[in-house]
């Protein structure tokens, strides 16, 4: 008897932290969907930031989005969860072959951000983009 009390405890244990695990969004496959969710993101980042270049990740782990003031920010997975950084002056782009495929690695600079790996067309367009948002503002 008393093994079954041990057992239906722990069965009932483990499902309320499944439970809380979904409601956490914890374990879900999140990804930026498209060019829409992407700038829904970016907005989170600056405020009013309107799009008039957006690449999403082929993958949807991430996305570039460049402004007419030449802005570029940069959105991906960090965790579970949507971050973005407004690229500055520290902003690294880098193209790389992955396995044939010509990828863009972005690093806002920021040493917790972390870096970004783009499967994106124009990854040479991109890289330029990238530069041109180090670059200070003339007046």
């Amino acid at each position: 008897m008393a093994f079954l009390v041990k057992f239906t405890a722990s069965l009932l244990a483990i499902l309320v932290l499944a439970w809380f695990a979904l409601r956490l969004g914890l374990g879900r496959d999140a990804r930026i969907r498209d060019k829409e969710h992407a700038q829904l993101l970016a907005d989170e980042v600056v405020y009013g930031f309107e799009a008039l270049k957006t690449a999403v990740d082929k993958f949807g782990r991430a996305a570039l989005l460049q402004d007419a003031a030449g802005r570029v920010i940069l959105v991906k997975l960090h965790g579970a969860q949507f971050s973005g950084r407004l690229l500055g002056p520290e902003a690294e782009a880098l193209i790389w072959n992955d396995q044939g495929e010509r990828e863009l690695l972005v690093s806002s600079g920021e040493w917790l951000f972390g870096k970004a790996s783009l499967n994106i067309a124009d990854p040479d367009d991109w890289a330029k983009a990238v530069k041109a948002a180090k670059e200070p503002a003339h007046a």
